[in-house]
């Protein structure tokens, strides 16, 4: 278990390298909470926005942006509602939900507005 946590401890650190290239400022990291748990929480100009890390060594057990199912996506939102009470971001706070996988060869793809805010 120590393994995979240290795997994926890296790959989120890959992600946030690539997103700071891209002008997002890191608010943070493993936000935990009861509703969840949020991999990235950054600042891309005006949106607040929340991102899942997925990896996959191989195709096998289908694409990472695969795995971030609705069930996976009603805890990324929850877990953000609870973020942005504890950190007083107000309703009008714009945000957004994005995806970032990473596959067997290191290869990043970044989907922004992976979804849509959902209870």
């Amino acid at each position: 278990m120590e393994n995979k946590r240290r795997l994926g401890s890296a790959y989120e650190a890959m992600a946030v390298e690539y997103l700071k290239g891209k002008g997002c400022f890191i608010l943070a990291r493993n936000f935990r909470c009861r509703q969840g748990e949020l991999d990235i929480v950054a600042r891309d100009g005006r949106y607040l926005v929340f991102v899942e890390v997925k990896y996959r060594r191989d195709s096998s057990f289908g694409d990472p942006l695969e795995a971030v199912d609705a069930k996976k996506q009603r805890r990324i939102c929850a877990a953000a509602s609870y973020f942005c009470q504890c950190n007083g971001y107000g309703g009008e706070e714009p945000c957004r939900f994005d995806v970032v996988a990473i596959d067997g060869r290191n290869e990043l793809t970044h989907l922004e507005h992976a979804f849509e805010y959902q209870i």
